[in-house]
């Protein structure tokens, strides 16, 4: 009776069942007035101290720490060197910290981690075909494998989820944001997609961010309504992340009433964009908007845009593949003013469970983490849940159980579920400016969150 109680207390404590159900449950357990009480004594001085990032997910699923059935393996497959060293990083300490949270264990089963880098030097650090290939056999290979938490970018991700698919495994996204890879979007997805990607005819993948025909939408109506930009022009990185955005932020603008000066995509390995800064700047744009990820040079396109474009006349706007510091020292001063969307709250703007993640992650990390590791961080947290409730080394059951994830309570605050496709059903959408903080340095400021 005694274990079955600190279970209780444990599942209270990290905000899994409310009060109520504590005191119903331990009464049926025959626990006496005075046991329980003392236990919600205990129970509230740790709340006092303030939530902990471990409360989050379903509180109906309770949380296993024993390891007596073996082992797990996990693996993640994303950048860690080059542009991506601080974002990639990043990610991979808030999947240990999450992991830590929940003791290394789930389900009765002892949980280790494995880092995989598909970037290469060649691409400063970017993702390579045959590396996140590479990755993904390497993973499906490892009877003792699970889950593959993949990838940071949707181009990767293309090549992998049809690997893990045929594998019967779950692949789970903390950044990918090409709707392609989960529905079809009119004028913004492939011919096929998302079945393309689903050659068993089962979904297996996952993503905990939202997608960019929620991003795009966000990001035009909030430079037609609250900005009052009426002309735009449109650039993108060629990539299927950056291509996908741009048109989305394309359509959406245009059918709100504003005007579409041009759209293109540009050289990411340009020297630099002074003729087609000229071209731009002839058309008297009331904003430019760029679809790109940081390694495909749009710190330099900013640049270029400011010496013929000041601030003050034309508003940059650019989605989540922006929002990294990376992007910041590479524009330098031109990036104070950009606007930047964001699917969720940045880091700073987190409350209960999310401040108590930021704290200990910046600790860890010695600086603010980047935005979407609060993703990674939620990506764990699925998976070790979806183990606690299988209790068995099974892909096919971990999987299903990950997909039937639902009254999830987010580090961002609000509680979602997975859609039947893998879209995760929060729709919480960040503006955020670049601006100066207290100690002089450009930072990432939150402005509103917009919506659809």
């Amino acid at each position: 009776m005694d274990s079955r109680f600190e279970k209780l207390l444990d599942q209270l404590q990290r905000g899994r069942i409310d009060r109520r159900t504590f005191m119903v449950r331990a009464f049926a357990l025959g626990v006496t007035g005075s046991a329980v009480a003392s236990g919600l004594s205990r129970v509230g001085l740790a709340a006092a101290q303030g939530e902990k990032a471990s409360s989050i997910g379903n509180p109906d699923i309770p949380h296993l720490t024993t390891t007596d059935k073996g082992t797990i393996r996990l693996y993640s497959s994303w950048p860690l060197t080059g542009a991506y060293e601080q974002i990639g990083g990043d990610a991979v300490e808030a999947i240990k910290l999450a992991l830590s949270d929940y003791g290394n264990a789930a389900g009765g089963f002892a949980l280790e981690y494995q880092a995989l880098d598909d970037g290469i030097a060649a691409n400063n650090g970017g993702w390579d075909a045959g590396a996140e290939s590479a990755n993904a056999n390497t993973t499906i290979s490892d009877a003792d494998a699970m889950v593959y938490l993949a990838t940071y970018n949707s181009g990767a991700a293309k090549i992998s989820i049809p690997i893990m698919n045929e594998a019967g495994m779950a692949m789970i996204s903390y950044a990918n944001t090409y709707p392609g890879l989960t529905k079809a979007v009119e004028g913004a997805t492939e011919q096929g997609e998302p079945d393309t990607y689903y050659p068993s005819g089962k979904r297996n993948y996952m993503r905990t961010v939202p997608a960019d025909d929620i991003q795009g939408v966000a990001g035009a109506n909030w430079a037609y309504e609250s900005k009052g930009a009426r002309k735009a022009y449109i650039l993108d990185d060629q990539s299927l992340y950056g291509h996908g955005l741009a048109v989305v932020f394309n359509h959406a603008f245009a059918k709100l009433g504003g005007e579409i000066l041009g759209a293109e995509g540009y050289d990411p390995k340009a020297p630099d964009y002074q003729s087609l800064m000229t071209k731009i700047a002839d058309m008297a744009p009331d904003l430019l908007y760029v679809g790109a990820t940081v390694d495909q040079n749009p710190a330099k396109v900013l640049l270029d845009m400011r010496s013929l474009m000041p601030a003050d006349q034309v508003i940059f706007m650019g989605g989540d593949g922006l929002i990294n510091q990376a992007f910041i020292d590479g524009a330098g001063d031109a990036a104070e003013g950009a606007f930047v969307t964001f699917a969720g709250v940045p880091p700073a703007e987190l409350k209960g469970p999310g401040a108590d993640y930021v704290t200990r992650i910046s600790k860890i990390l010695g600086h603010s983490p980047d935005s979407y590791a609060t993703y990674a961080y939620e990506c764990t947290a699925v998976l070790v849940q979806a183990i606690d409730k299988v209790q068995e080394k099974d892909r096919g059951k971990i999987l299903d159980a990950m997909m039937a994830t639902e009254n999830f309570k987010s580090l961002l605050g609000p509680t979602w579920a997975f859609t039947d496709g893998g879209d995760t059903d929060a729709l919480t959408m960040a503006l955020n400016e670049i601006k100066r903080n207290d100690q002089g340095k450009l930072d990432f400021s939150f402005g509103e969150l917009i919506t659809v």
